[in-house]
């Protein structure tokens, strides 16, 4: 009778775990974002959530946990209950952090997460002030070689993803930059922009548009595999240094023990929330490249992503 019991009792999940998926959501789900209230991936997370919300019938609750490089949501999101009712909405440069700048990053999956979907991402654009006199990135190149360590660039962190490849660059190139960090995001580097003090701000499109629309920044190059459709005249940075690639994405991961019938649902589901047309037009004037992965297939796109940053990461680690 005991070897029974056990028996049944094994059983449970396999049992009860697809009816459990198939009425979920039964309540509000939340979503932990590493992103400050008002910032551009803020926004992109928004469009996102709401999307799902109407997948599911069901509200979808946007809770911002910004600070210590993402260290604070990744936390958040870890300790919650493994029942599918809270997820994280974790930042690229949660995944490629340096070693030891922040507790509970890097993210390691699947051992601190189990992966659920691709949210989608954004290429990187190299943008200049004008006053600097340089149209491309072989004139960028060239004007840093004559003037090493002199020209700055804002980057959203010590450590993030616009760091990062402000750090490649400088590698693939052999030219040095001077990073000027902001804790405030792009809008106190753009502020820094407007008053001289910086001549270069890396960052996704949606954090730069109103800039350079009015024409205080200008595109170089951006980061992305191939040119991107609403710049069709603006080389990528590939063109210049082969194989050069810089997108900040986002993946939605759940803490670990979360029932794989409830991640693959949701996979589906989000996927579906991003296939929306209103969704993917809102995604589209942002930049965003959205691809419908399974949790494999993020968790593989995730372990490449490491493996690209890594020699970065720990050239940067070697200098703390």
């Amino acid at each position: 009778m005991r070897r029974l019991l056990i028996a049944l009792l094994s059983l449970l999940p396999l049992l009860f775990g697809p009816a459990q998926a198939q009425d979920y959501p039964s309540r509000p789900v939340r979503f932990i974002t590493d992103s400050g209230p008002g910032s551009a991936i803020d926004a992109t997370m928004r469009i996102i959530v709401d999307s799902i919300s109407k997948v599911w019938g069901q509200q979808a609750v946007l809770i911002n946990q910004p600070g210590a490089g993402g260290a604070i949501a990744a936390r958040a999101a870890a300790q919650a209950a493994p029942d599918g009712y809270t997820f994280g909405m974790a930042a690229v440069s949660a995944f490629v952090a340096v070693p030891g700048g922040a507790p509970n990053l890097p993210i390691q999956v699947p051992k601190d997460f189990v992966v659920v979907a691709y949210l989608g991402g954004a290429p990187i654009f190299l943008t200049a002030a004008p006053r600097l006199g340089v149209s491309t990135l072989p004139e960028l190149i060239t004007l840093a070689k004559q003037k090493p360590g002199e020209i700055a660039y804002g980057a959203s962190g010590a450590g993030r993803l616009t760091h990062l490849t402000g750090e490649m660059l400088q590698a693939r190139a052999g030219i040095k930059l001077l990073m000027v960090p902001y804790s405030g995001g792009t809008p106190q580097a753009l502020h820094d922009v407007m008053g001289g003090r910086i001549p270069l701000v890396f960052e996704a499109y949606s954090g730069l548009a109103g800039a350079i629309d009015a024409g205080t920044l200008k595109p170089i190059a951006v980061a992305s595999p191939k040119r991107v459709a609403d710049f069709p005249n603006l080389a990528t940075v590939a063109e210049t240094l082969p194989n050069f690639e810089a997108v900040g994405w986002q993946a939605l991961v759940a803490p670990v023990g979360t029932p794989d019938a409830i991640v693959q649902k949701v996979n589906r589901d989000v996927i579906r929330a991003l296939s929306d047309p209103d969704a993917r037009a809102r995604l589209a004037k942002l930049g965003r490249d959205e691809r419908p992965f399974s949790p494999a297939e993020t968790l593989a796109f995730i372990h490449r992503e490491q493996q690209q940053w890594a020699p970065i990461l720990q050239q940067l680690g070697s200098t703390r």
